[in-house]
């Protein structure tokens, strides 16, 4: 390849990196701008990433206001069960010591394939990627399109992410939802407790792309950066 071509090629890169870089900045000063929606409620899905991730995630929630935070989607990848069952006993514990104003359950599962299965090899990871984010632009972006009463609106306010990598396939769809103008939750990202001095890969790749991005150890706050550090969460 010539050097005028390889000029070529990266000033075609440069400027497809900046264009993206443009409109995403663009879709997140219109988000913030907007006016946000009056409620007494907030509702929020939490995606258990299993192992201590779950244990992580959950420990968040529960320190959660349940009459607030409402209604509660525990998003978990399929043949995880330790984690179904995990958010089923903490819903079973808060009904416990607390009598909720409505008596429905106001919980639900949403059980989505995984993007990848841990030792995976990297050659057979794409197309289960490409099913972990199909499944996830149907209860995204199509659903709320069919619920009735919740046209215009995401399927829920808040997402709060912890890893590992399905989380990244889940934000991606989301950041698909902004970049064509459907409606999305905000997104907030809690760095595990095990990362003491490095972001984890997940948190890498979803540093520019969450709505808030939080670490539980000041080793991992850079100067002006965009880290929000309230001390260890869980």
């Amino acid at each position: 390849m010539s050097s005028c071509t390889t000029t070529l090629v990266f000033l075609f890169l440069f400027f497809c990196i900046r264009l993206f870089l443009a409109v995403f900045s663009y879709t997140r000063i219109r988000l913030a701008s907007a006016n946000p929606r009056p409620s007494q409620t907030c509702s929020i899905a939490i995606f258990l990433g299993s192992g201590g991730h779950t244990s992580e995630a959950l420990k968040l929630v529960s320190a959660l206001d349940f009459d607030r935070y409402s209604p509660r989607t525990y998003i978990v990848s399929e043949g995880d069960t330790f984690s179904a069952q995990k958010a089923l006993a903490l819903e079973h514990i808060k009904a416990a010591d607390h009598a909720f104003s409505d008596d429905q359950p106001q919980y639900k599962l949403l059980f989505i394939p995984r993007a990848r299965r841990v030792h995976q090899s990297l050659l057979s990871t794409p197309p289960d990627a490409v099913r972990s984010l199909l499944a996830c632009m149907r209860f995204v972006s199509v659903r709320p399109l069919f619920t009735k009463g919740a046209f215009r609106q995401p399927f829920v306010d808040l997402l709060i992410l912890n890893g590992p990598g399905t989380c990244v396939i889940l934000c991606a769809t989301i950041f698909l939802n902004r970049l064509i103008g459907l409606p999305s939750p905000r997104v907030m990202y809690v760095e595990s407790f095990a990362r003491v001095k490095s972001l984890s890969l997940s948190g890498k790749l979803l540093y520019h792309f969450t709505d808030r991005f939080v670490v539980q150890w000041p080793g991992l706050v850079q100067p002006g950066g965009r880290e929000i550090y309230r001390g260890c969460l869980v």
